[in-house]
């Protein structure tokens, strides 16, 4: 079961309380305090780990503790360390403290260790409190108590590439078609019930993760549908490919402007991402009305065709739109930076859409 959200309350373990002892050995009738201290309590870690992509460990989990740490003992012998506690997630999970909502840790590395509740220290035994006006100390402190903290983790998937569109566009069709990610593929609304991560191989060497969230309806920011409650999978991607239906009943600038308006009333800064438009599903209509919806929309949201994604490999005759800048620089953001008629079914432009993307995801990571 898919799980990216759990509430838990964590604490580290308490430590030991030191002891209270007195040499005692055949002959030696003074041997004096020998009390040893306690054990330190065990602490808390995060470890991050690449393998796992979900936090269904944690489903029906609602208290997690580490160890506490073993008391002293005569002959001067610390109390055993209290064993620490290990929760593994996956990368892109984040600590938020529940009661004043702070992001406690972003935890994006893989195989990063991170620290979060020390374990609680051991007490003194009484050997430390030996002096000249107190040669039989009777007391020894009591083990520090540990951390406790009401914790949600939230996974937030970091892909490079996220997919953003109306239920049953073609999203999932594409990211199987494009990676190795295998989700359900069925004609119906709804068929993506959680996010999907994808490796998009361009080389031996070079490849992208793309994401596949569920489809996303008017009204998804006031909680209707469940792309609302996946949006987060998508906050760290930095290029947003928004997939528009030529075959849906709502005409395309329609279909653009209200997935916008979604993902600006949820998040401004994801608003604000750069974003793509691949247009789907052209092998369902002929080419005369594939041009004429192309041309319509392309007039609708102020753009002029151009040539430029014919070198990335993309069909000649398909109407596509490419922003004419030299080695990528300065883009405009406010404007899509490539729009590519596609079919995921006939692999019609897919790989000049790959390579446009991969092209786009390495000119942000140079700057």
């Amino acid at each position: 079961m898919f799980i990216d959200k759990v509430e838990l309350t964590v604490s580290s373990g308490k430590g030991g309380a030191g002891c209270v002892s007195f040499h005692t050995e055949k002959f030696v009738t003074k041997g004096g305090p020998d009390g040893g201290d306690g054990g330190r309590g065990g602490s808390v870690y995060f470890k991050v780990d690449a393998n796992t992509d979900t936090l269904s460990y944690y489903r029906g989990k609602r208290i997690l503790k580490a160890k506490n740490g073993r008391p002293g003992e005569g002959r001067k012998r610390s109390g055993k360390k209290g064993e620490d506690l290990y929760l593994t997630v996956p990368p892109g999970t984040q600590v938020v403290d529940i009661e004043s909502g702070e992001v406690l840790l972003d935890l994006t590395e893989d195989k990063a260790v991170v620290e979060f509740l020390a374990g609680g220290k051991g007490g003194l035994g009484n050997v430390h409190f030996k002096g000249p006006t107190n040669q039989r100390p009777t007391y020894a402190q009591p083990g520090l108590p540990g951390e406790t903290k009401e914790i949600r983790l939230e996974l937030k998937s970091i892909a490079d590439v996220g997919l953003v569109g109306f239920p049953n566009v073609g999203k999932s069709t594409l990211i199987s078609s494009l990676s190795n990610a295998r989700p359900e593929v069925a004609n119906y609304e709804f068929t993506t019930l959680t996010p999907k991560l994808g490796v998009v191989q361009i080389s031996e060497y070079e490849s992208f993760l793309m994401a596949d969230i569920p489809g996303i309806i008017e009204g998804a920011s006031d909680g209707r549908g469940l792309g609302l409650e996946f949006l987060r999978h998508i906050e760290r991607t930095k290029t947003l490919l928004y997939m528009i239906d030529a075959t849906n009943y709502r005409e395309m600038k329609y279909q653009l402007e209200a997935l916008k308006e979604e993902i600006n009333r949820y998040s401004s800064s994801l608003g604000d991402r750069a974003f793509a438009i691949a247009v789907t599903k052209i092998d369902a209509l002929s080419a005369e009305d594939l041009n004429e919806k192309l041309e319509e929309f392309f007039k609708d949201i102020g753009l002029e065709p151009n040539s430029k994604a014919v070198e990335f490999g993309a069909e000649k005759n398909l109407l596509s739109y490419v922003q004419d800048r030299e080695d990528w620089e300065d883009l405009d953001y406010n404007q899509p930076i490539f729009l590519l008629p596609i079919s995921a079914v006939s692999r019609v432009n897919l790989d000049a859409l790959k390579f446009l993307l991969f092209k786009l995801i390495k000119s942000k990571k140079e700057k």
